[in-house]
């Protein structure tokens, strides 16, 4: 006698995207499992740790549990503390540290995990962009001196730090760093701080730059990294600076090589999957894509306030289907 668990659903990506397909679909009575590769809300926990959301905390909330946070704008750590308590309040189902190797279809999905094999009838994909950074494809960035994310000033006090990006999280790490006794240099392919950056840190940086605290090179791109140095050319001229850490803040992609390992197509430049407005469901039919992966190199078209809705449309979808 078979006695395989078939779930009706399957949520890859403990994100808080991901939370909110597990409870629609817990309150859909449906069997569901949620896996994900790190920790809860693993892209959250490996911000920036003095980061605080640029949405306000009602913005971040899911299944109407309310976020109250002590500021306007909340913590990194008081976001980790909501998505836990929701977690552990509503006993979601979730695996973590697990890490999704595969998928195959014969009459139902079968995952293949690091850990484990599961069998489901749907799958939705919530795993965000934040995994797989955009590289530089310079000599030197195989160094241990580069590095693609950011987490604590303290770090880089008193070091020569270049900062290549002109993000919000680019501006915040240059910020911080200066503000630690850190010495920064920002490299920007552009001519200007980026329009997108938070309205009450944009004055911030660009005051820092105009007296000469935080030095910047615009119109600039890093052509080199070296032990002691980097290089970079503006002006179709070549410059050298002594550097200690290198911090590349070019932006990150989904896992396109997954998506389309499982049959999901990608259109255009922007890579964007191919999914039903409606449903969220992809080309291949049962597997449903939730969150900022929707957007595919548009990293800036959903967040957290804008994609919550997604969870109950592709609950609404699978319930339908009887």
């Amino acid at each position: 006698m078979d006695s395989k668990i078939i779930y009706d659903v399957i949520i890859i990506g403990a994100g808080p995207i991901g939370l909110a397909c597990g409870l629609e679909a817990q309150k859909a009575g449906l069997r569901y499992l949620i896996i994900e590769k790190g920790a809860l809300v693993n892209s959250l926990y490996h911000y920036p740790v003095n980061m605080n959301f640029f949405s306000t905390s009602e913005k971040l909330e899911i299944d109407e549990v309310p976020f109250i946070s002590k500021e306007s704008k909340p913590s990194k750590q008081e976001s980790l503390e909501y998505y836990r308590r929701i977690a552990t309040s509503k006993k979601l189902e979730i695996r973590l540290y697990e890490k999704v190797m595969a998928v195959t279809k014969d009459v139902e999905f079968t995952i293949t995990t690091s850990k484990d094999e599961y069998f489901s009838k749907h799958i939705i994909i919530a795993t965000g962009f934040y995994d797989i950074p955009v590289k530089l494809n310079i000599p030197g960035e195989d160094l241990d001196k580069l590095n693609h994310y950011y987490h604590d000033p303290h770090a880089y006090a008193f070091l020569e730090t270049v900062v290549i990006g002109a993000s919000n999280s680019a501006v915040d790490a240059a910020l911080e760093i200066y503000r630690k006794g850190g010495k920064v240099t920002m490299i920007v392919r552009g001519e200007q701080i980026g329009d997108r950056v938070k309205y009450w840190v944009r004055p911030d940086i660009i005051n820092r730059i105009e007296e000469g605290s935080i030095k910047a090179h615009f119109n600039a791109t890093l052509t080199r990294i070296d032990e002691t140095t980097v290089t970079f050319t503006k002006d179709g001229k070549t410059h050298t600076i002594a550097n200690d850490q290198v911090l590349a803040l070019t932006g990150y992609q989904p896992n396109f090589e997954f998506l389309k390992s499982i049959g999901i197509q990608l259109s255009g430049p922007h890579k964007i999957p191919v999914y039903d407005s409606h449903t969220m469901e992809t080309n291949v039919k049962g597997i449903y894509l939730a969150g900022v992966i929707c957007g595919g190199l548009e990293t800036h078209k959903w967040f957290i306030e804008n994609s919550r809705v997604h969870a109950p449309m592709i609950i609404k979808a699978i319930v339908s289907e009887g």
